[in-house]
């Protein structure tokens, strides 16, 4: 299977870079094609310009500046997104790269009375994170970033996607033992891909 793997984070020497490891080096041992976007290595730009916005409705010239990254989504058949969660989101960086890449066209087409997926060839949709927050207040303010990608992105996007999602809390009182098992977590469960 062909894996779009999408990273988020400033620092490479962060626990999602240990995460980011475990995804890759888990999927490659199961003989999948990982596909390794790191957006801050990479210097993406995640501000949508005036001019991006202008021809974001005018599918091809919408393209523009992003057709590697676009190549890469439609070629993925999974995508992994590895990051922190940050104020109850993805971080700015990622969230300015679904503004420009998922663009009308490539994510989604606008018909009359409806918004019909544009990307079938994703059959797997995973989220590998951390939150600095507890679990019960996730909850309680009803898990904003689940919904964000399950009932938005996955639902408009790609439609019958299998979703999961991997994630530990609480994340900066962690031991490195709970840590370390929480890696090796997600490690075990991309070994079964």
């Amino acid at each position: 299977m062909r894996v779009l793997v999408v990273y988020c984070h400033p620092r490479a020497d962060s626990f999602c870079a240990v995460l980011r490891d475990a995804v890759v080096t888990s999927l490659q041992s199961r003989g999948h094609a990982v596909d390794l976007v790191d957006l801050y290595a990479e210097g993406f730009n995640p501000a949508l310009s005036a001019e991006e916005r202008r021809r974001y409705h005018t599918e091809g010239d919408n393209l523009i500046g992003i057709e590697d990254h676009v190549a890469r989504l439609r070629a993925a058949e999974a995508l992994v997104l590895v990051h922190p969660t940050w104020w109850y989101g993805m971080p700015a960086m990622l969230k300015g790269w679904f503004d420009r890449v998922w663009v009308p066209g490539v994510a989604f087409s606008l018909g009359p009375g409806a918004i019909r997926p544009g990307l079938p060839n994703i059959r797997r949709l995973a989220v590998v994170t951390t939150y600095g927050s507890p679990r019960w207040l996730l909850l309680a303010i009803g898990n904003p970033d689940r919904k964000l990608i399950g009932r938005g992105i996955r639902r408009l996007c790609a439609r019958g996607c299998r979703l999961e999602w991997l994630s530990l809390t609480r994340m900066d009182r962690r031991t490195r033992a709970e840590c370390e098992a929480f890696r090796d977590r997600v490690a075990a469960h991309f070994s079964r891909w």
